[in-house]
Formats: structure tokens, C-alpha cells, sequence
């Protein structure tokens, strides 16, 4: 099909719009992204994906098969056999009226620990924008520190520092000898702070780096709008964020939600009689202490059930959300 030029009345060839369909009511655009292109990713992530592979699809597999044997300390030195339960295992661990209060316990500590992390951690990046560069240095090398301390080493420091005799803590606030680990709500609140000071120098440097990456031009038209801080964050930051935030957020419900060391050293073993026990703690008690391995191994693969669900179900609520914009 020809159209008339606008200067001297020549015909021309009409020009078919980028993205349109092309004739036969094909779609070549597509086609050819997903036959030339559509493998590239993947190409690029097959390294990486042996390797995790490698480390982790045999150790869950293992989890798996010993969550279905009977497989006690006589089991391992080899004095009886290895016997088929099925769902034995997790019969008895859902009948276990504990298990439910540790797996409450920990859904409650680890929300705690999740939205506290992301709070401080979102908090230092805007002020790292804010303040100037020997400020921004400083507080980048403290954060940094923090995050490079060993969690064994981080906990030990915690506790030197509220301890009931010796602590500078219970003397500046002029608390006595306040044990902070004997009540179940004080532990728990303490470990929570340590994993807090070692967990947002993660969310705060990651947030930080999108922040620089948002153009200045739209952070100076919502200021001369007359948008708050708040508002600016909340309308403006947030949104172009999402990618970011989902990403740190994912990786603080994995590593709260499986908390460990923190629990073990801080409350000595789990608190006062388990007062202070999270999954994994409960985990290890089963299957090393009670040498319940089976039932340790229940507890893992329950655990890696409630992490895939949260994920899944959190990436599904923010690409619904996404489609909604």
C-alpha cells in the first residue's frame, strides 16, 4: 500500500509501525526474541546453578530420606537397621505440642527481626544520601564492621556488654544486676538488637546503591511539589525501589527465620527450660542432643516447606502489584 508524499504528491511506500503485526497476523518480534534470545539468561546463570546444585540438591535430599527412616544413635553406629516410617516422623512431630509453640515463637521473632532490619537498614540509606562524605565514610566503615563480624563473636560482644555484673549497659541505665537473659521477652528482645547490628548493614548499603541509581530530577520535583521526606520515600523511592526492597526483603526472612547461633550462644542453648527455643535450636536439640535424627530432619524439611511458601507467596503479591501499576 502507497501514500501520497506530502511535498510534490509522489507516492511512497507506507511504512509498517514498529511492533505491529506483520501479514498473516504473525507476531516476528516475538518469535524472534524467544528463538534467538530466550536461552541467553539461562546461559548465563548455568554456571552458577551447578554449582548450587551441587551443594545443595544433594544435602536436601538427604534431609528428605532421613525425615522418612528411623534413624537414631543405634542406627548410625549400626546396631539396628534402618527402617521405612513414612509420615511416622512428621505424625509424631505434629502431635508434639512444643513444636507449635517453638514454630509460633519463631514466626513472631523472626517478623520482628525482619521489619526492625529493614526499618534501621532503610532509615541509614536515606541519611547516607543526606549527610556529607566524612559522615558517609564513617558510618559505611561502622556499618561494614558490623557486618563482617562473625556471628559467634558478635553474640559473645552482646552479652559482655548487658551482662548483669560487669556490663556498662546495666550501669549507665542504672539497672543493677537485671539479668537480660533470664526473662523469655528481655532474651528474645536482646537477640533480637544483635541480629538487627549485624543484619542492616545488608539492607542499608544495597537500598543505598538504588537510591544513588534514581535519577535526581525526580526527587527534586516531588521536594518543590512540596512532598515530606516521608512522602518522598513512600511515593517516590518505594515504587522504583520494589526490585530492590524484594530482594533484601527475602533475604531477611531466610536468615532470621533460620536464626541459630545468635539463639544458641546468647540464651545458652535455647533459654531457661526452651523458653527461648526457635526452629532451628529445636532442630538441633532433636537430632544431636536427643539423637532424634529423624525428627531433626522433620524439622528441616518443614522448615524449607514455610520458606518456599513465604517466598513464593510474597513474589506473587508483589507481581500482582505490579501488573495493578
Amino acid at each position: 500500500m502507497a501514500r501520497k508524499s506530502p511535498v510534490g504528491g509522489a507516492s511512497v511506500p507506507a511504512r509498517r509501525v514498529a511492533g505491529s503485526p506483520a501479514r498473516g497476523g504473525g507476531r516476528p518480534g516475538r518469535t524472534w526474541r524467544r528463538g534467538s534470545g530466550g536461552w541467553t539468561p539461562w546461559l548465563y546463570l548455568a554456571p552458577a546453578l551447578v554449582v548450587l546444585g551441587g551443594l545443595m540438591v544433594y544435602p536436601v535430599y538427604q534431609l528428605g530420606l532421613i525425615s522418612f527412616l528411623e534413624y537414631t544413635q543405634a542406627q548410625v553406629s549400626g546396631g539396628e537397621p534402618t527402617t521405612f516410617q513414612g509420615f511416622g516422623n512428621y505424625a509424631t512431630l505434629f502431635a508434639d505440642d512444643q513444636f507449635w509453640q517453638v514454630l509460633l515463637a519463631t514466626m513472631v521473632f523472626a517478623a520482628g527481626c525482619v521489619v526492625s532490619t529493614l526499618a534501621v537498614g532503610c532509615a541509614l540509606a536515606v541519611l547516607l544520601t543526606r549527610v556529607r562524605a566524612v559522615p558517609r565514610l564513617a558510618l559505611m566503615l561502622a556499618a561494614l564492621g558490623a557486618w563482617a563480624t562473625p556471628a559467634v563473636t558478635g553474640s559473645t560482644v552482646w552479652l559482655l556488654l548487658f551482662d548483669p555484673d560487669f556490663g556498662p549497659v546495666n550501669r549507665m541505665l542504672g539497672l543493677g544486676d537485671h539479668s537480660w537473659t533470664y526473662d523469655r521477652y528481655s532474651a528474645f528482645g536482646l537477640v533480637l538488637l544483635e541480629v538487627v547490628w549485624c543484619s542492616f548493614p545488608f539492607v542499608m548499603v544495597t537500598v543505598y546503591a538504588g537510591i544513588r541509581a534514581v535519577p535526581e530530577e525526580v526527587l527534586e520535583a516531588a521536594a518543590l511539589d512540596g512532598a515530606s521526606q516521608w512522602r518522598i520515600w513512600r511515593s517516590v523511592l518505594a515504587p522504583m525501589l520494589r526490585p530492590i526492597l524484594v530482594v533484601v526483603t527475602i533475604q531477611s526472612v531466610i536468615w532470621d527465620f533460620k536464626v541459630f547461633t545468635q539463639i544458641y550462644v546468647m540464651t545458652n542453648g535455647g533459654g531457661i527450660a526452651g523458653q527461648n527455643l526457635v526452629l532451628n535450636v529445636y532442630a538441633y536439640q532433636k537430632a544431636f542432643a536427643s539423637s532424634q535424627y529423624s525428627l531433626g530432619s522433620a524439622i528441616g524439611v518443614v522448615m524449607l516447606l514455610i520458606l518456599l511458601a513465604v517466598t513464593l507467596v510474597y513474589l506473587r503479591l508483589l507481581r500482582r502489584q505490579g501488573e495493578e501499576l
